[in-house]
């Protein structure tokens, strides 16, 4: 029964983690068809995204009428961080192609992993790094297939500017996702994705006043841009609240690796639009990012984390407002001076039929 449990818990895993990178691809490409057209937004389609989180769970957190388990500056600090991955990824498109991008993307596992060794004190098995190393592998297949495609090069693309922008973004993310598995896990999931959206609005509100104004004003905003937008704050926000079970139930390397399928989403999504024909080494190279992530989750020592993670949240105490500590706690005083009055009244009765 235990070995079932644990079965369906890893196809669950993989199956959210496959959801997360899809998503992923789906807001690439708009990013890249938004960036083809000449727009330069990064912070605005962030800030689109950050409004949604804070709507949604912010609502949610407000209706909780519970105080924050993380003090808010953590928030705001580890948002920053978020916010400044979002815009040079995003930005980085302007300069480099989807590929390229993709490729450095993989920058963000070895980070992560150094991160969680050092700061959660996560270690890792022989396997765990044989499923990572295989993930790789099948991800150098990929451009392998690219590099045997013809590609129509772009003179106004600078590809080692956007290089070192996406490598800068991993480095990031690397730490916004390692804080998110922390607050996911030890503390609060529907707390730390309201205060993301609530401190990221405030974050790229003030960005966009002092950076991209004036990109704004030039944007025609047909129904080709507007659909554009719409499709990247949606896919975005489907990535932010499911990557955050996944971040909870295998942790961030695990997340990692499952973005690595992202590539290959891409090409699905560009043979469904634009018809293209595909390599086969794209089928082998999903085959063999699956057989890596499966490696890496059979050797996941996670679970006893999540465990533990479920047991904090299940037993953790969320203190309540002033108004309803006071009112608790005159009642509980109540209630103790009136039993203390009945134990009083008794006492003497329960003497007598002692002494009898």
């Amino acid at each position: 029964m235990e070995v079932k449990r644990d079965t369906w818990r890893l196809l669950f895993s993989l199956f959210l983690g496959q959801i997360v990178s899809f998503s992923l691809a789906i807001s690439s490409f708009t990013t890249s068809v938004i960036s083809n057209l000449g727009v330069d937004a990064p912070l605005a389609q962030s800030f689109l995204v950050y409004m949604l989180l804070a709507l949604v769970y912010g609502t949610i957190l407000l209706h909780r009428r519970q105080k924050l388990l993380i003090p808010w500056y953590w928030y705001l600090a580890l948002v920053f961080i978020d916010v400044q991955g979002n815009f040079l990824s995003i930005r980085a498109y302007q300069y480099s192609y989807i590929t390229s991008i993709n490729l450095l993307d993989c920058w963000t596992i070895p980070w992560v992993m150094l991160l969680t060794r050092f700061a959660l004190g996560t270690r890792y098995s022989f396997w765990q790094f044989v499923g990572a190393g295989t993930c790789m592998a099948g991800l150098s297949l990929v451009l392998l297939s690219d590099s045997n495609s013809p590609d129509v090069q772009d003179a106004s693309k600078r590809p080692l500017l956007g290089d070192v922008l996406i490598i800068a973004a991993t480095f990031c993310f690397a730490f916004s996702n390692v804080g998110e598995e922390y607050c996911v896990k030890k503390k609060d999931r529907i707390e730390f994705i309201a205060m993301l959206g609530i401190f990221g609005v405030l974050v790229t509100g003030i960005q966009i006043s002092l950076f991209e104004r004036k990109n704004l004003e030039t944007i025609n905003w047909s129904p080709t841009m507007i659909s554009l937008f719409t499709g990247f704050v949606i896919a975005a926000f489907v990535f932010c609240t499911i990557s955050s079970f996944v971040l909870k139930m295998s942790g961030s390397t695990m997340f990692n690796l499952s973005l690595l399928t992202t590539d290959i989403w891409a090409v699905a999504i560009r043979i469904f639009f634009y018809h293209q024909k595909v390599h086969w080494l794209y089928y082998l190279a999903f085959a063999v990012v699956a057989m890596g992530l499966i490696i890496y989750s059979l050797n996941d020592s996670s679970s006893d984390d999540e465990t533990a993670a479920s047991t904090t949240e299940t037993t953790t105490q969320y203190e309540q407002l002033s108004s309803e500590e006071t009112g608790g706690a005159n009642l509980d005083w109540q209630n103790r001076k009136h039993q203390d009055d009945d134990h009083t009244c008794q006492a003497p009765q329960d003497n007598g039929i002692d002494l009898v």
